[in-house]
């Protein structure tokens, strides 16, 4: 059964508001990826500075570590990570039976109007199209649940849990 929940995709595309909205709705744990970041990758996402895959294994490996916490303990929990690249899915979902992957799927214009609306998060709208450029749509084979972000965050988390079987 999926009891941990990876909410994935760009940056702006509401994982931080679903997934929050989604723990609560399961009962779960919520864990905000982007605070396990360490500071130089903040600092460097503030500059305008896009990460490197060398900058990001630290963090993901820092998720794979809670997840991996959740899983030995038994618990319920919904973690945000944009998770933008397959090799990254790898690291944070691998194969654990447990993690059901959600990517929150958007047209750019409608992320970039979301993201200039956002006040005090470090990732700027300049870093827009490198997400985009590095994103990696997940795969059938990764069995996602993929979520159009147009509607309200309560009809996506309710879409979210219908597919859930919840």
């Amino acid at each position: 059964m999926k009891t941990i929940i990876v909410v994935m995709g760009v940056s702006g595309s509401g994982k931080t508001t679903v997934a929050a909205m989604l723990a609560g709705a399961l009962g779960a744990r919520f864990l905000e990826g982007d605070d396990l970041h360490p500071r130089a990758n903040v600092e460097k996402m503030k500059s305008g500075t896009p990460l490197t895959d060398a900058d990001r294994l630290p963090w993901l490996q820092s998720i794979a570590r809670e997840i991996d916490v959740w899983r030995v303990q038994g618990e319920k929990g919904v973690v945000t990570c944009s998770a933008l690249k397959r090799a990254y899915r790898a690291i944070i979902v691998g194969d654990r039976p447990e993690v059901a992957l959600v990517y929150l799927r958007g047209a750019r214009d409608l992320i970039q109007r979301r993201m200039a609306a956002r006040h005090e998060h470090f990732m700027p709208v300049g870093l827009l199209d490198s997400q985009f450029a590095t994103l990696q749509e997940p795969e059938p084979d990764e069995h996602p649940i993929i979520v159009d972000v147009e509607g309200v965050p309560s009809d996506i988390v309710a879409e979210i849990m219908r597919r859930l079987g919840k």
